[in-house]
């Protein structure tokens, strides 16, 4: 019987790519393992059958919560799938071991509590890889890579259309309004795309938190050389990102799919640090605001780094 590893990541985009790595530790030193992983499922789609994991199942499955509470009466079901496991690695935010205590008092023998608050030591996948030094892995490539599938990137070619024209992508949002550059001016920086690359198409990106500076940029670009992508699954957005000849954003979780789909990316980055934050894959190029403040980066900075990194681009 194949041995059974589990690892339980919640949080958003960003925060799972950023523990690719530390999975693919798991991954290439355990081949012959089962690997499995339990988070949002919207999320974690991007690893089952995508190299990374075997299976995935739901956080969000309603019996889940008995195990967050203090001697519960636990679901059976659960009890089995966790038992089930020869090791467990959580990164789930756990102060008081309630959820740890459970897993015990269910039967699990072996947990490794890997929650980190991530400060400015080192890189974020590397602080995410360290709690598997116990089990005498060590990570050296802190860069995040997703595997589209064949029918994932089959469908991206469906929905980018027979059309070769270059794709440059912008995504004018992030998980916080003090990370983002004002949208006024990431509309002025696609009218200007339009005229200095007029075979390009842009491709708008974003979900629901992004829809007003999405709107704003669309309304200025109006045209049928401009895509929007909101709301796709992200494997298939994945295989989108992985088309485009250069990919435009901050600190967000976009981004770090972007990156890790090997598309050449200008991120602007204001009240975070991009040596804990940014995507550590090579063609990543970062922009810090004067004072670290969005508000403050001029127009014309982030115009001349885009044509340099056009010029740079496949």
């Amino acid at each position: 019987m194949k041995p059974r590893i589990l690892v339980i990541r919640g949080g958003a985009i960003g925060d799972f790519i950023l523990t690719l790595p530390a999975i693919r530790l798991l991954r290439e030193n355990f081949p012959e393992a089962q690997l499995e992983i339990l988070g949002y499922e919207h999320i974690i789609e991007l690893a089952r059958g995508r190299f990374y994991a075997d299976a995935t199942r739901s956080i969000e499955y309603g019996p889940m919560a008995g195990f967050f509470i203090p001697n519960s009466i636990l679901a059976p079901d659960l009890v089995e799938y966790f038992t089930s496991f020869q090791q467990i690695i959580s990164y789930l935010f756990d102060p008081d071991l309630f959820f740890e205590n459970n897993l015990r008092r269910a039967g699990v023998k072996n947990i490794l509590p890997a929650y980190a608050r991530i400060d400015d030591s080192q890189h974020a996948a590397q602080q995410l890889a360290r709690p598997l030094q116990k089990l005498a892995l060590f990570l050296d490539e802190p860069a995040a890579e997703v595997f589209p599938s064949a029918e994932d990137r089959l469908r991206a070619g469906h929905f980018l259309g027979e059309s070769t024209a270059p794709v440059i992508a912008i995504h004018p949002g992030s998980g916080s309004p003090r990370k983002n550059w004002p949208a006024e001016n990431w509309a002025a920086l696609a009218q200007w795309l339009r005229e200095y690359t007029p075979e390009s198409r842009i491709l708008l990106v974003g979900g629901e938190a992004d829809a007003a500076s999405i709107a704003t940029v669309q309304a200025a670009v109006q045209g049928t050389h401009v895509l929007t992508a909101q709301h796709l699954p992200l494997p298939l957005l994945a295989a989108v990102l992985e088309r485009c000849r250069l990919f435009l954003g901050h600190d967000s979780g976009i981004s770090h799919l972007a990156a890790a789909a090997d598309t050449p990316c200008l991120l602007l980055f204001g009240p975070t640090d991009p040596a804990v934050w940014a995507p550590a894959n090579p063609d990543v190029k970062v922009i810090i605001a004067p004072a670290f403040d969005l508000g403050q980066l001029a127009f014309a900075e982030v115009q001349e780094a885009v044509k340099d990194a056009l010029e740079q681009a496949p």
